[in-house]
């Protein structure tokens, strides 16, 4: 009997478009009144006077927006603010003695850590302390090579604390990546760890460290070490590297006042791939970057203060600076962060967490999702998962099977699942539903979030119709966007501005953002975002979406994940190359290939018919989840494969290889 409503339910979910909130969700969430999306339109900008108010201010601003110089806005200008105190100091007096931060270290559970807001604030002034002792100044950029250990937001917060900006540089990057991060910021100091735990094994951090400083072109005045293995790394120390733990003890109970900063004061840096091979530093400022976060989170993911809010994400990246350190501590909640990956010990080791912690939310990647469709739903049917009262996806768009996946197995059909799009530049969340207002739609991010003008154009920048395929562009500021590129407005202008602004006029209805991603509209104002606009396959003069492919590919019943590339082709120019792998129990033999192909006929177009369908365990993937199609293109192409040491998983190119070869 159960079997038979099991099969009814999954036949419902396959062939449902859309869902609307449950209505116990609506009914406590923060924001549940529609006409939140006509306000902000008639009160633009004055609108975003809400998000500003989710902060103290020291000095309270005169101006929500300056676009007299566009594309250089400014936000909240007059205004003056301590991030660090945001987070902090002023939820001392209501939540002082509740957990700010639950650390979840990866080999057992003696290593789990919880520091109360009073306890997080007080080893935050410790450390401000220590660092002013070692001469960081006030606009003094501190790079941070770490994993995800607690000692990494004590730095960001102490940093913001004495003013001084931070370029959090994620630890699975190789040590020239961190060399030419510190050159490009001209950062002279650093903060890193001995090492970390992955899948049981201790990873030696500091050796890759001292690898990257070795490159640097400046000096570095000082080193500070943070201690997570213990006994199991003895690692050199130079004269100018210190330990954490004993810097700490030194300040022991100090008191640093925060630094009132310019609500156009630098508070990071992050640096993020570049067209051109350079990374570019991403330059996000006090006042409008940690209010956008913070309405982010309290609007999208419905966060209160007495909520435990789990991200899977790692600090290293954007989710982990707005959606695991600003954003929920600005908002006096609890957060999570866990050091491991969600298969170690065993595949249920998120919904272990969840259980354990009763976590309300959980915000995590299309990639994670397909991983856990995978390996069955024996897993999260272990677990008690009700404590979950919202889920989020970032990172990727999500396919709607993977969205109704994660729907039913791990939100119970009682929790909204929120699709966010957004990038490093733009702060924070920009198209998804309102979890309290908005039905959702699997597969599609939703529409622009109230008070943004998003648009999806053509090539002269005329709106779409619903249902073509359009490039995504952002028609006014918002707060939370990115000031310049670290020391090159030139190239700030050129990456995303030019392609649809009348870069000579000073009038900034002419200025348009483009984030250079492919969308597609439908009648309801809903947005698919296909993915990259380079990310095309050009078919015989037709240019083809990789997303589009993956998701027709994903949508099969039987397959986990899916990547497409384009290889090169005596006839069509290119022709379209999938590698596929298949769940748990499905062969991936020619019956089930001519199945794909025929979805991906019937989705698209013969025009897109896969070449070759090439079923593998695995897909070659970096440190932080992304798969490299870079090598799979290689692999279509018969060319050398190059440097495979970044990737987590390197054995796997030489199996795809093999395999492709052998057919």
């Amino acid at each position: 009997m159960q079997e038979e409503q099991d099969v009814e339910l999954e036949a419902r979910l396959a062939d449902q478009e859309r869902f609307e909130p449950p209505e116990s969700f609506v009914e406590q969430a923060n924001v549940a009144d529609g006409s939140v999306y006509e306000e902000f339109e008639e009160e633009w900008p004055g609108c975003w006077t809400q998000a500003a108010d989710l902060l103290d201010w020291d000095e309270e601003y005169d101006t929500v927006l300056d676009d007299s110089n566009p594309p250089f806005y400014e936000w909240f200008t007059g205004g003056s603010l301590n991030a660090s105190a945001n987070c902090l100091d002023r939820h001392l007096d209501e939540r002082g003695d509740e957990a700010a931060i639950e650390w979840v270290g990866e080999p057992t559970d003696e290593d789990n850590r919880t520091f109360t807001y009073e306890e997080l604030h007080r080893e935050v002034n410790e450390f401000a302390a220590a660092l002013r002792e070692l001469g960081v100044g006030e606009d003094d950029v501190v790079t941070m090579y770490m994993p995800m250990v607690p000692e990494l937001p004590i730095a960001m917060l102490a940093c913001a604390r004495i003013g001084a900006p931070h370029s959090v540089v994620f630890a699975g990057f190789s040590a020239d990546a961190l060399a030419t991060r510190m050159n490009a910021a001209d950062s002279e100091h650093l903060v890193t760890t001995d090492g970390y735990y992955r899948r049981g094994d201790h990873l030696e951090h500091k050796a890759k460290a001292d690898e990257g400083l070795a490159g640097v072109d400046h000096e570095v005045s000082d080193v500070v070490v943070v201690d997570r293995l213990g006994d199991a790394y003895d690692h050199p120390m130079a004269d100018n590297h210190h330990a954490y733990g004993d810097l700490v003890a030194e300040q022991a109970g100090a008191a640093v006042e925060p630094v009132s900063r310019d609500a156009e004061d630098m508070l990071f840096l992050m640096y993020t791939s570049g067209t051109t091979g350079q990374p570019k530093g991403v330059k996000h400022t006090t006042g409008g970057y940690l209010s956008w976060a913070a309405w982010t989170s309290q609007s999208v993911l419905d966060i209160k203060p007495e909520d435990t809010y789990f991200c899977s994400a790692d600090i290293g990246w954007i989710t982990g600076h707005s959606y695991i350190v600003y954003g929920p501590l600005a908002l006096g909640t609890t957060t999570m962060m866990y050091e491991g990956t969600p298969d170690y010990p065993e595949k249920d080791r998120l919904w272990d967490i969840v259980e354990e912690y009763e976590a309300d939310q959980l915000y995590t990647a299309p990639t994670a999702i397909r991983a856990f469709m995978k390996w069955g739903t024996e897993y999260p049917d272990s677990h008690d998962l009700s404590s979950l009262r919202l889920l989020g996806t970032v990172g990727e768009p999500i396919n709607p099977r993977a969205w109704k996946w994660y729907y039913k197995h791990i939100g119970g059909e009682d929790c909204p699942v929120v699709d966010t799009w957004w990038q490093t530049e733009t702060g924070g969340m920009m198209v998804t539903t309102l979890p309290g207002v908005k039905d959702m739609k699997p597969g599609s991010a939703g529409p622009p979030l109230p008070g943004l003008d998003v648009q999806v154009v053509d090539t002269n920048g005329d709106e779409v119709e619903p249902g073509e395929a359009g490039y995504l562009t952002a028609q006014k500021p918002w707060p939370g966007m990115l000031r310049t590129l670290y020391n090159n407005d030139e190239r700030y202008i050129s990456e995303y501005w030019e392609e649809y602004s009348d870069t000579d006029s000073d009038d900034p209805d002419d200025w348009v953002y483009f984030p250079e991603d492919g969308a597609k509209v439908d009648e309801d104002g809903y947005i698919t975002v296909l993915g990259r606009v380079d990310d095309v396959i050009n078919v015989s003069g037709h240019r083809l979406g990789t997303m589009e492919i993956e998701s027709a590919i994903v949508g099969v019943e039987g397959v986990a994940e899916a990547a497409v590339v384009g290889g090169d082709h005596e006839m069509k120019g290119e022709a379209v190359y999938a590698y596929v792998i298949t769940e748990d129990g499905q062969e991936g033999d020619a019956a089930f290939e001519e199945e794909i192909v025929a979805a991906v006929e019937d989705a698209i177009g013969p025009i897109a018919r896969p070449e070759a369908v090439v079923f593998t365990p695995e897909l070659p993937k970096t440190r932080s989840g992304k798969i490299m199609r870079r090598l799979l293109e290689d692999i279509a192409n018969e060319e050398d494969l190059g440097d495979t040491s970044t990737l987590r998983n390197p054995d796997v190119v030489e199996d795809i290889e093999a395999k492709v070869r052998d057919d």
